[in-house]
């Protein structure tokens, strides 16, 4: 029995299926035979991966070279018994930690989500009994009963099928319910077009069927999802791994600078452990503490923005991440769609008619050579509409604003572009009461209704269906008036093949006049019928979604469509949202025949997937990333997580997404629209920018204490600052003014840059240059006003205050200089950043009592200075702040020059 678990079901026939699975037709399994294979399979339940311990991902949250240099720090000043300082520090490393370990946490319940998709009851034939027992129970072989409603308990052959139509879009993507059958289909066929199979988590929406299982729990195509979803490898952010990259080059440069002192101290024969406590001291003032803790609250800002934009953000990181993005790879339906049908054309009295709206709303008009006309003004058109709303089992309703549909999709619209016209589906209803109906089946391709006429005590029939199904039963047409007509066959056919080119549904419709009373309709009183017209409808674009394409495009992001729907259809919603090459859609059979090698170039240079797999989209998103992209991945079913978690940012959706979808992906959209996605992205880069603006103006800061350190050591003098007042200066100037950069608004033309290269660091050569520039003005200024005070009578308390208010005044000025990277202070505005003037407020408050409370001085060594000290301290810090904008200047005409 187990060598036959994968087996390709679909291409057998059912007879076969019955008893390679040892079953039978009408008494399904015996119960000895049950229990023996409840032992052999266990429980229909998707078993989920043991993974690590929460310990272990708690402890692996301090594993990153920049935690490592902030615990030395702890340690460090707790050995110089700073006791509140080192729990300062790793009080910031803990928060950080507990942090990264709630959010991780969130992941893990992707698979126990997944194995509650499973959670269901089933109608099953057992010992020639029916009964209805828990999924859980089902094995290879139980014959199961389906119906309306019903949620797929296993991967089942199905057996009989009547009137079946199955939701199947939370595995494959397919926007429509599927009509299912029952007879043999070609053993390459896949898996979003086996007719005759039904899939775990999959949604009977209509009708009925027999099928027997012939897959459980992992074996099923939810549960190889599963192991997919365990599999895909989680990668770093491109913040994480930059980060990372930083704080190693960070870490060697300070324990290269600290052995340097020490050495350099010996060499001139100073004590042992004078130059430890130096070397020291070099390490807590080159080591930026207040980084992690600005990261944080930058992120979380980014999120609340993101927030108030329908993005919702399940990890930190994800925040930047976005703002790094060179891809997006979105589902169609419900993303870039309406995810509602709508009727865009009428084909009646050999005229096309265009419907104006979208989604179920029945505002809207109907246009005919670009003038309105009214459903009064063509006969034809009014019986088109009619057969429409009459032939129908579904019904429209306004919930909170909002038009939905309970029924059938394509339903919908024909209700839909009735109510366009001004027709009232009762009022047409109760004028024509339905006296009998044929439903829909697959293999005739048709529904019908017949209705009565009380005016002449007569009947008349609608009908609705495929396009060939219809005109084979039509001998006469009407022309626009209503009037008998020749039966043009030549011209309607023209009229589907332009629709279909344009990615349109196509619904014929028909209806038979009867001279007497009827009670009832057979299949055989299916002809003869007048033809009335074509219905033509699609899931249209979003026209937000239009638009934010199109600022993606501006903004360097390529966006690409990945769906399980149909080419045709995928490449008509392409072409109207602006997807460049939208016609040339590659299919999931195309993607099942090419290497991984040549499959990067595919995936580079295809805008349009259709009828693509799980493990394609999977191959899809890692062939992108081979390129080194970005790559952000939307979707909402179960067949989407897999992917979702492999992409550098995976975006579920927040209505019509899943459980599974939800958990395994790192942001999710609360209006399921691809505009968020691009509000997000312009977030994302905004963040990303005060991160940057935040390590431009913190590292000179810690590069000028190094330097002022060192030189102190090599010229035998004095260290101008100790240990403690290093501390001082970085973690009171990191909260109250470098952290007000998170709150620096995005600037104008932030979507109209190209995407950051992947692999270029967080700093260029062009930010290095400039934290030189004021890291060396620092020394300059803290190290000779130092050398300035003990020259003319100050004792060494006062000398080195003047020294910590150099750092602290040239970092407030400099922070004007850093609200935008590019940009002069006087283009930005002084104001429009009230955060900043709360931060300088507050930090000069403290830094007058740093200088002149008798218990500060005692704390910190300090000591107060003279109104001539305070105004050599803020010459030194205007000199910095126009130095800095000269060196922006200057760079800003060599960049135009360069242009």
């Amino acid at each position: 029995m187990e060598t036959l678990i994968g087996k390709h079901w679909h291409h057998l026939p059912a007879d076969e299926v019955i008893d390679l699975l040892g079953s039978n037709r009408e008494r399904g399994l015996d119960i000895f035979e049950i229990e023996d294979r409840q032992k052999r399979f266990g429980p229909n339940i998707i078993t989920t991966g043991k993974g690590r311990s929460p310990l272990v991902r708690f402890l692996l949250q301090f594993h990153q070279p920049l935690v490592y240099i902030l615990l030395t720090a702890g340690i460090i000043t707790g050995f110089l018994q700073e006791w509140v300082d080192a729990g300062v520090i790793l009080g910031v490393v803990l928060v950080n930690a507990v942090i990264g370990f709630v959010q991780e946490s969130k992941a893990v319940k992707a698979i126990e989500a997944l194995a509650r998709t499973m959670t269901t009851e089933a109608m099953v034939l057992r010992a020639g009994e029916k009964q209805r027992i828990s999924a859980a129970g089902l094995v290879p072989g139980d014959i199961v009963l389906l119906q309306s409603g019903d949620k797929v308990p296993a991967d089942m052959r199905l057996l009989h099928t009547r009137d079946l139509q199955v939701d199947e879009s939370a595995l494959t993507g397919e926007s429509l319910p599927v009509s299912k059958g029952s007879e043999p289909i070609n053993h390459d066929t896949l898996l979003a077009d086996r007719l005759n199979m039904a899939y775990t988590s999959t949604l009977v929406t209509y009708g009925q069927a027999t099928g027997i299982v012939t897959a459980t729990a992992d074996n099923t195509e939810v549960g190889r999802i599963s192991q997919l979803i365990e599999a895909a490898e989680e990668l770093e952010t491109p913040l994480t791994r930059k980060i990372a990259r930083f704080s190693q080059i960070l870490l060697y440069a300070i324990l290269a600078l600290a052995v340097i002192t020490f050495a350099a101290g010996l060499l001139r024969g100073q004590a042992a452990f004078d130059m430890f406590m130096a070397a020291v001291a070099l390490a807590v003032g080159a080591i930026p503490e207040g980084l992690p803790a600005a990261m944080t609250i930058t992120l979380a800002i980014g999120v609340s923005r993101m927030a108030r934009r329908r993005a919702i953000i399940r990890r930190l990181t994800a925040v930047e991440t976005l703002g790094s993005t060179t891809v997006v790879c979105s589902d169609k339906t419900g993303t870039l769609t309406e995810n509602q049908m709508t009727v865009q054309e009428i084909f009646a009295g050999g005229e096309v008619f265009e419907v104006a709206g979208s989604g179920y709303s029945p505002s809207g008009r109907i246009v005919r050579h670009e003038d309105p006309v009214s459903a009064a003004a063509s006969a034809a058109l009014t019986e088109c509409l009619k057969a429409g709303l009459l032939c129908n089992d579904s019904v429209l309703v306004e919930k909170e604003g909002r038009w939905e549909v309970h029924g059938d999709p394509t339903e919908g619209a024909l209700l839909t572009s009735a109510m366009k016209a001004g027709y009232s589906a009762d009022a047409v209803r109760t004028d024509l009461p339905r006296i009998d109906t044929i439903p829909f089946e697959s293999q005739h391709q048709y529904m019908a209704t017949l209705h009565d006429r009380r005016s002449g005590n007569t009947a008349v029939m609608y009908s609705k269906g495929a396009v060939e199904a219809i005109l084979d039963r039509c001998d006469s047409s009407i022309d626009l008036n209503g009037k008998p007509a020749e039966l043009d066959i030549g011209r309607i056919h023209k009229a589907v093949e332009e629709a279909a080119a344009k990615g349109l549904r196509v619904l014929a419709f028909a209806k038979k006049d009867f001279g007497q009373e009827m009670h009832g309709i057979h299949h055989a009183d299916l002809s003869g019928m007048t033809f009335l017209g074509l219905q033509c409808m699609i899931d249209p674009p979003r026209a937000e979604a239009i638009a934010a394409v199109r600022k993606c495009h501006t903004a360097g992001i390529r966006v690409k469509m990945i769906t399980g729907d149909h080419a045709l259809t995928a490449s008509a919603i392409a072409q109207q949202i602006g997807l460049p090459n939208s016609a040339n859609a590659v299919t999931g059979r195309r993607l099942a025949e090419i290497s991984d090698r040549e499959l990067i170039d595919v995936a580079d240079q295809t805008s349009v997937f259709a009828r693509v797999t799980p493990e394609q989209k999977l191959r899809l998103v890692e062939a992108l990333q081979a390129r080194g992209n970005i790559v952000a991945m939307t979707g909402d079913g179960v067949n989407d997580a897999p992917a979702l978690k492999r992409a550098d940012i995976g975006i579920a959706m927040g209505i019509t997404g899943t459980d599974v979808a939800k958990e395994a992906a790192d942001m999710v959209l609360t209006d399921d629209n691809f505009a968020s996605i691009e509000a997000a992205v312009e977030e994302g880069r905004g963040v990303f920018d005060n991160l940057t603006k935040f390590i431009i103006w913190t590292l000179p800061t810690n590069m000028g204490e190094g330097l002022v350190i060192l030189a102190a050591i090599i010229t035998g003098v004095a260290l101008p600052i100790l240990p403690v007042q290093i501390l001082w200066i970085n973690m009171t100037t990191a909260v109250l003014l470098g952290l007000m950069l998170a709150f620096e608004p995005k600037e104008q033309e932030i979507m109209m840059r190209s995407p950051r290269n992947p692999q270029a660091p967080i700093l260029t050569r062009e930010l290095i240059g400039r934290i030189f520039i004021v890291g060396t003005l620092l020394l300059v200024g803290a190290f000779g006003l130092f050398e300035w005070e003990l020259m003319h009578g100050a004792d060494i308390a006062e000398a080195r205050t003047v020294a910590v208010n150099v750092f602290v005044m040239v970092e407030l000025f400099y922070l004007f200089n850093c609200r935008s990277l590019t940009k002069s202070i006087f283009r930005l505005g002084f104001f429009s950043n009230p955060w900043v003037w709360g931060g300088v407020v507050s930090m000069l408050i403290l830094q007058l009592l740093y200088t002149y409370l008798p218990a500060m001085n005692w704390m910190f060594h300090s000591a107060p200075i003279s109104p001539e000290a305070w105004g050599r301290i803020l010459a030194v810090s205007v000199i910095a702040f126009f130095v800095v904008g000269v060196e922006k200047w200057i760079r800003n005409r060599i960049r135009r020059t360069e242009q």
